[in-house]
């Protein structure tokens, strides 16, 4: 019998076509094969054995199925120098990214691209500060760092090559084969917390709105739009005390009102003002919060007592809100020395971040903590008078301090910037150009100028300090007093910490390096020359408000004021107005009522996804009536992911301010949609005829209220028609609000098959800006998540193995990676995973274990 090829039976032309099509098809599958060889290559090993010199014995790494490490050693030198390793197994590219970030060196990877990114950061002087830093610190810290530092060149020394790093390595090579990353070093860890402390700067961005809404609108207008916080239905954090012979005391009387506010004659020239915001928004936010309303975005953590728990003892939540990024700013770790002891005092868990030794967010064997942003009023922009190489001070001129970096640039030649500082700081306002001329009649509320005006900041995380003390001390911390030690050299961003330990105390403290001024509130830019608004100190630390077993037996952060602005020095203006941190008052309160709280309660508080404006802008909705305002019939107010309500009511919440603000407000001040917000309108419903109601581009008609009211309903409709369909009863909030987890440097390259590399998404989500579930959107844009709850823990101090923890979106660094996204789609539902911390805990839940050797 003959036999026939395959394709024999065809005629010719089809031959010749399934022939072609065989040929593609076996080159597709290389080429498949040769991508999955190079992905996988750089991949971690997580079982067996590796060499790691310098150890001075072996060291263990368990890990569970999502691919968090715990990390065994005898002694604090071994134990950083696996952490090292073992960071940048998963996230060294993110590492050395974030390094270059901070360095102002990107534009040796991406070239002009990045250019003006360098140049600010070149100019803050991020890196510069954290050399300095270093010296600073303790003996023990120094070592550590040095110890981790050598833990990453030794996965370095092994693992050369692009492919053998990370993908991302192997995609810079299409444009730049010529780059080499260079030894880690500790300032590159320190450098990292300049990053974190110009993300949670706290209120710059307002004093420049302020300033820049000043411009076009008298000042009793701009008052408006910065309402003083509710105090009388949003309790801050610390409800009672006062400082009293220089320390505070929780049982003191209020002291005197503090610091008067600054004129606001004295903003500076408008097109100052927008050449610095032009600044921020170029300055790279590694956290995710650049450009957002760094007073509306922030964080949860509670701590309830052991008389409130079903176990008698604490329970510790955070939630810490911070931009979302592939992968997740956090990194889950354990660090447990086998002995604890002099040699080795460490035995603790929880959230790191890679490039940076220790544990920042969780629970050692016997305290646990959080973090929110306190947000203190920490920096200040002062107008200088400028001319030639000399800056006016007091009548005088003195000469501009002066210095040459030069920035390397992939495929060009070397940029010089020069930097130019005064005695308050850098000069920022002329990174991206000079901004010499006013708007009209800015530059009268400073007098005649016609020397050119500059801006400059003065900022603390600009001055070298201490924190990087903080993070070994609060790992080591074993009681209050220990933690307050460690809380004192939190210098850099300054942060509500809140404190919980096995014998049941619970606590909280505000730390930070903030600004005694000799006048004004830091509301304002303040102008330089006059010598009226200068920093004379810091507050000191025993005046700070703290807290500890508080009789209410829980304690409650979110961002909101930290204590009435009455017991002593001035911490900022500028507060969160605490409509996340009463919600949770309240949850916590009805549960105390209704019976003894757990980790299940603590979770579903986490999940809290009312808007606490609803309750006030609804019943004028349903009396305007019209559109669609049914679906806000019975809704409860809750922004779950599969409401209609909440999709309706947040979009008529998006065009309302539109139609409210957008016809007199500059573009760099028009409305987010955060707790602010909430506040302004909050207070012009009761007021149908403000001027604010009235459309200013309608000439022949004034508005009212309710004619605005009725527009944002009907804009609503429309919008949501075209973007859900014509049946609003299948309208979803989660629909409009999703979550792209976009890589930081690639997902954004404009190349689909790069960013599908790179990038997971969309998730579907419920929450909003301020519910206590808050994910962040920003209603002048879009309904698109912008921030979110990067994390969230759940610490039992009843049973450490009880705790409960997730991420946003996994372990590993590595696209491709099982552990890569693993935890998405669980923190989008709100679900959790096991935390296991004792050794037993720990070896129940391992899948991998690794032996690092010397």
């Amino acid at each position: 019998m003959v036999r026939l090829a395959p394709y024999a039976r065809f005629p010719w032309p089809i031959r010749w076509l399934l022939r072609f099509l065989t040929v593609l098809l076996v080159l597709a599958l290389v080429l498949a094969g040769v991508v999955t060889w190079t992905v996988r290559r750089s991949f971690p090993q997580v079982d067996g054995e590796i060499k790691l010199p310098g150890l001075s014995a072996n060291v263990s790494v368990l890990r569970d199925r999502y691919g968090v490490p715990q990390i065994y050693a005898d002694t604090s030198a071994d134990l950083f120098k696996a952490q090292g390793y073992v960071h940048a197994q998963d996230r060294f590219w993110e590492m050395d990214f974030r390094r270059k970030t901070t360095a102002g060196r990107l534009s040796e990877l991406f070239g002009t691209s990045t250019l003006d990114i360098d140049k600010v950061v070149r100019t803050l002087g991020w890196r510069r500060t954290a050399e300095k830093e270093f010296e600073l610190l303790a003996p023990e810290a120094r070592k550590s760092l040095e110890d981790y530092a050598s833990g990453v060149n030794a996965w370095m020394e092994q693992h050369q090559g692009f492919a053998a790093r990370s993908l991302e390595y192997g995609v810079l090579a299409l444009t730049n084969r010529s780059y080499e990353p260079e030894p880690w070093t500790p300032a590159d860890s320190l450098s990292w917390l300049k990053a974190l402390a110009w993300d949670l700067r706290s209120n710059m961005s307002a004093e420049i709105e302020r300033a820049v809404d000043a411009s076009v609108l008298p000042l009793d207008r701009v008052k408006e739009l910065f309402p003083d916080y509710p105090f009388d239905r949003h309790q801050p954090i610390v409800t009672r005390g006062a400082v009293r012979d220089g320390k505070f005391s929780a049982k003191g009387e209020r002291g005197p009102a503090a610091g008067s506010g600054a004129s606001p004659v004295d903003a500076p020239s408008a097109e100052a003002l927008a050449r610095v915001a032009q600044v921020l928004d170029a300055v790279p936010s590694l956290l995710g919060t650049a450009g957002s309303d760094q007073a509306g975005i922030g964080s949860n953590s509670w701590v309830v007592g052991g008389k409130h728990t079903e176990s008698g003892k604490p329970l510790l939540a955070n939630d810490p809100h911070l931009g979302p990024r592939m992968p997740s700013i956090w990194y889950q770790a354990g660090l447990h020395c086998r002995s604890r002891g002099p040699a080795c005092p460490y035995d603790v868990a929880g959230y790191t971040f890679s490039g940076v030794p220790g544990v920042v967010i969780g629970h050692n064997h016997k305290i646990a903590w959080g973090f929110t942003n306190l947000g203190p009023d920490v920096t200040d922009l002062y107008v200088e008078r400028v001319q030639g190489e000399t800056y006016e001070v007091k009548g005088s001129w003195a000469p501009l301090q002066t210095r040459v970096e030069e920035i390397k640039v992939a495929g060009g030649k070397p940029v010089e910037l020069t930097v130019r500082s005064t005695a308050h700081g850098p000069i920022i306002s002329e990174v991206l150009g000079s901004a010499r001329e006013a708007l009209p009649g800015a530059a009268a509320k400073l007098g005649k100028i016609d020397k050119g005006m500059a801006v400059a900041l003065r900022w603390t995380a600009l001055d070298p300090g201490r924190t990087g003390d903080a993070i070994f001390l609060l790992n080591q911390a074993e009681n209050w007093e220990q933690f307050r030690e460690a809380a004192a050299k939190f210098e850099a961003p300054a942060q509500n910490m809140i404190y919980a330990d096995l014998d049941g105390n619970i606590g909280y403290q505000a730390p930070g390096k903030i600004p005694i001024r000799s006048g004004g509130d830091g509301q304002w830019p303040a102008a330089g020359w006059s010598g009226e608004q200068e920093w004379t100190g810091y507050i000191p630390f025993e005046q700070l408000p703290h807290l500890y077993n508080p009789p209410e037996g829980f304690i409650v952060t979110a961002n909101n004021a930290a204590i009435r602005p009455d017991y002593g020095p001035l911490l900022t203006s500028d507060w969160s107005y605490g409509y996340r941190s009463q919600r949770i008052v309240d949850r916590i309160t009805q549960a105390i009522g209704a019976g003894k709280i757990t980790t299940d309660t603590m979770r579903d508080i986490q999940m809290d996804s009312r808007n606490g404006l609803a309750e006030v802008l609804v019943p004028h909705l349903l009396r305007v009536g019209g559109g669609d305002t049914a679906l806000l019939k019975g809704w409860d107010f809750a922004q779950t992911r599969d409401s209609a309500g909440a999709a309706y009511f947040n979009a008529v919440w998006r065009h309302l301010l539109k139609r409210t603000f957008d016809d007199e407000l500059p573009e760099s001040g028009r409305p987010g949609g955060g707790d602010r917000w909430f506040e302004i309108v909050r207070t012009l419903l009761d007021e149908p005829d403000s001027p604010w109601w009235d459309d200013v581009r309608t000439e022949d008609t004034a508005e009212t209220r309710d004619d605005i009211l009725a527009a944002a309903i009907k804009d609503a409709g429309t919008d949501l028609r075209e973007k859900l369909g014509d049946t609003p009863e299948d309208w979803r909030w989660g629909d409009l609000h999703t979550l792209e987890l976009t890589n930081e440097t690639f997902g954004t390259s404009g190349i689909a098959p790069i960013e599908w590399l790179f990038n997971r998404g969309p998730l579907h989500l419920g929450g909003s800006k301020d519910a206590v579930d808050a994910t962040g959107w920003d209603s002048d844009r879009g309904y698109e998540v912008d921030w979110v709850p990067s994390m969230r823990m759940v610490v039992d101090l009843a049973d450490f193995d009880r705790s409960r923890w997730i991420n946003l979106t996994g372990a590993s660094g590595h696209a491709f990676h099982a552990n890569y996204n693993d935890q998405s789609e669980l923190w989008a539902d709100g679900r959790t995973t096991v935390w296991p911390f004792s050794e037993q805990g720990v070896r129940r839940e391992a899948v991998d274990t690794l032996t690092l050797t010397p």
